[in-house]
């Protein structure tokens, strides 16, 4: 079979609706309201953990985590993009082939075995390592009991999405398309507002209790899978191709030149996204001071209902609730954006999007007040809302009707190389230059002659406290000399700029593509190469454009085969020992 046809022009699903508000919503059916609710629940246990997982990684021993460096946490995140971004590219063909409720099925007894793995890691690497992690910041075995964990989440969310996707896909029409994702786009914002809310309160009673709600909630789908039946779906005429031919052939279908470069060029969206649940909660955890916010907002709010803040918040509001107002507006004027991007072009409502949500990003550097965070993250939502959505129904437009669901799996794409490429290099420079005990350290060592050895028997608890100590000023004060030295707000402007670029390669994506000359492959082959190289480094650039190059001097099946044997030897090369 051949490869995915190229995306054409704007398609039926992408034009104008010209529909009003009460007829689209009317038009919905039973079963795409189901599949919507189930996509709420997976997302509320789903955003329950996410919000809060980048505190506990680093949590330190002596307060029962597991004490991973930003680089571990990285790579965490790294191997957890990778499964949950690709392997819809080849799970959404199985899901056309197998039925998507029986795919959804699977998926969720997946997504359970990873909660329950995450919630006892500590245990399972005191197990396996004889009892030598016990204590130990960042221990092998831990790490690697954790990552399985999230990995079969990451496998279980994969699996998921194609599925449910897929059955929403068959319930929708040309004339509904644009509400109806950003329906499903709000409702699972709905299930992402409500997760964060109950982990805080669960996490301050036992972090177990975070990952265990969680696998309960998810488990709760098996009884809504149940009140449907499998949609009718078009199928492929012929035999069914064996595994190897749909690999292989998903593999090919993604290095198609228009998408291949739409993917890789909107990637740089998806590595300003996940900065905000994989790094802002460290910043702010580190750095930003919500008194004002606490006292003047949620102190008074807390007294309209006769309570209080809870005591274990310590004055601040926590990191998770004010990250939370992402999934709130988006919860709440979701609908209302969703219904103004139907009015204009995808590719419009995207770059539109990109560019305000790097204003978000760029001005969370600019302060560290809590109320300033706030209206940064408020930015950033509108231009989520603009952007994100907008690439389903881009998508849905394009996808032959055989394989709604596994061109819905290439979507996953896009926010896999930004999520996956983005975490290593958040990673390494918020361990070098953002992270607040780290650069306690390093003041000690490098400003203030202290032995390394020395330092590094500090425990990460008492660090701050023992550089307020040598300064003589309060750990306030200790904290803020920390941020004006070493400026560790630095690094949203990093992720500011890869926005930026992602934005104009855009740009010349859609110039390219609406005049579609005939050397229009070689052309996004560069503008690949060159928005790839500039967001993530130059091997990486190269390699796109290497790859894109070679399809078109060699054909897509052997540059298919090509890459499903360097994904193989990555995966053997990351658990040779010592790795």
């Amino acid at each position: 079979m051949a490869p995915p046809a190229p995306p054409p022009a704007p398609a039926s699903e992408d034009a104008p609706s010209p529909e009003g508000l009460g007829a689209q919503l009317r038009s919905l059916g039973t079963t795409y309201w189901l599949a919507n609710a189930m996509e709420m629940l997976e997302r509320l246990a789903y955003y329950g953990l996410r919000t809060v997982l980048p505190i506990y990684m680093v949590l330190a021993v002596e307060e029962g985590g597991p004490q991973f460096s930003h680089l571990q946490k990285a790579t965490v995140f790294f191997w957890w993009a990778a499964v949950q971004s690709f392997v819809p590219i080849l799970s959404g063909g199985f899901a056309d082939r197998f039925g998507y409720k029986r795919t959804v099925g699977v998926s969720i007894g997946i997504k359970v075995a990873g909660y329950l793995l995450m919630a006892w890691a500590v245990e399972l690497g005191l197990a396996v390592s004889g009892g030598a992690s016990a204590g130990v910041p960042g221990h092998p075995a831990v790490l690697g009991s954790f990552l399985a964990g999230s990995l079969l989440l990451a496998l279980g969310t994969a699996t998921f999405k194609p599925g449910l996707q897929g059955i929403i896909a068959t319930q929708i029409r040309p004339g509904n398309a644009s509400l109806a994702w950003s329906v499903f786009y709000q409702l699972v914002n709905l299930g992402g507002f409500l997760g964060p809310l109950l982990a805080g309160v669960l996490r301050v009673l036992d972090w177990r209790y975070v990952f265990l709600s969680c696998a309960l909630i998810v488990s709760l789908n098996y009884f809504l899978l149940l009140t449907f039946a499998e949609p009718d779906r078009p199928r492929a005429e012929g035999p069914a191709p064996g595994v190897w031919t749909t690999l292989t052939r998903s593999a090919e279908g993604i290095l198609e030149p228009r998408l291949f470069a739409f993917l890789a060029t909107f990637s740089g969206f998806w590595a300003m996204f996940y900065q905000l649940f994989d790094l802002l909660p460290n910043y702010i955890d580190d750095w930003v001071d919500s008194r004002d916010l606490f006292a003047g907002f949620v102190t008074p709010l807390f007294a309209l209902a006769g309570s209080s803040p809870p005591e274990g918040w310590g004055g601040q509001v926590p990191q998770e609730m004010m990250i939370n107002l992402n999934s709130g507006l988006i919860m709440i004027f979701a609908f209302a954006v969703g219904f103004w991007t139907g009015k204009i072009r995808s590719m419009t409502a995207m770059i539109a999007g990109i560019v305000v949500s790097a204003g978000g990003i760029y001005s969370l550097g600019l302060h560290t007040s809590g109320a300033w965070i706030l209206l940064s993250i408020g930015v950033f939502s509108l231009g989520e809302m603009m952007a994100s959505p907008t690439k389903i129904r881009y998508f849905s437009a394009i996808a032959p009707p055989d394989k709604k669901a596994l061109y819905l799996g290439y979507i996953n794409a896009t926010s896999g190389i930004g999520w996956s490429l983005g975490s290593l290099l958040a990673g390494s420079l918020y361990e070098e230059g953002g992270d607040k005990v780290a650069l306690a350290r390093r003041h000690l060592i490098e400003r203030m002659g202290a032995s390394p050895d020395e330092v590094a028997a500090i425990p990460k608890t008492e660090v701050l406290g023992a550089l307020a100590a040598r300064l003589e000023l309060s750990p306030d004060a200790a904290q803020a000399l920390l941020h004006q030295t070493w400026q560790p707000q630095q690094i949203w402007w990093w992720f500011t700029a890869i926005g930026l670029v992602s934005m104009a390669g855009l740009v010349a994506f859609d110039q390219i593509t609406r005049r579609a000359g005939p050397r229009e492959a070689w052309a996004l082959t560069a503008v690949t190469a060159l928005v790839t190289g500039i967001c993530y480094g130059w091997p990486i650039g190269l390699w796109f454009g290497a790859h894109m190059a070679l399809r078109e001097l060699i054909g897509g099946p052997r540059v298919a085969r090509l890459v499903l044997a360097e994904a193989a030897l990555g995966v053997l090369w990351s658990l040779r020992p010592g790795a």
